[in-house]
């Protein structure tokens, strides 16, 4: 064997080992909040479940007010405040939240949860400036919420996402 065939074949071999030793694709990230951002801060992971389902109260032709999030079977805490009643999206075996979008100024105006089978749950009023949240890896799913609300409602938002396991 030549010295130049003995020199490709170690750097074949050496790709190869660097490939295996690569860090994997990230399965979180973040999605880089929206709207005015007064208030108190927070967030919607409750326990280490998967999200089962999520309530939204909206103000009549106005912004959203609260918001209230289901890990496993447990609803965690709600954020912000109750306006009338609630609008709701209970997600089926499987299914998971792939898409947030809306609406913002200084409060967060619509809402729009897309799941894994094409459902949506949309709340608010279509006016103002426009935001898509969406995961970087294409498995992950919504993880949780973060942002700020004040007395009034929610005035930032932001979306957290991973792969989350399956069971």
């Amino acid at each position: 064997m030549s010295s130049h065939t003995r020199m490709f074949s170690f750097l074949i071999v050496a790709l190869l080992c660097a490939s295996c030793l690569a860090a994997p694709m990230s399965s979180y990230s973040y999605s880089t909040s929206v709207g005015g951002g007064s208030g108190t801060s927070f967030s919607t992971e409750e326990g280490n479940g998967k999200i089962t389902a999520i309530r939204v109260w909206e103000a009549s032709s106005a912004y959203i007010t609260g918001i209230q999030v289901r890990n496993g079977a447990i609803w965690g805490k709600r954020v912000g405040r109750v306006v009338g009643s609630a609008q709701e999206l209970i997600l089926f075996d499987g299914e998971t939240i792939v898409q947030v979008s809306g609406k913002y100024t200084n409060y967060i105006y619509q809402i729009y949860f897309v799941t894994s089978r094409g459902r949506t749950l949309v709340a608010g009023q279509p006016t103002t400036n426009s935001f898509n949240f969406y995961p970087a890896n294409p498995k992950a799913e919504l993880k949780l919420l973060s942002g700020r609300f004040n007395h009034a409602g929610i005035t930032s938002l932001g979306a957290h996402w991973d792969v989350m396991d399956q069971n």
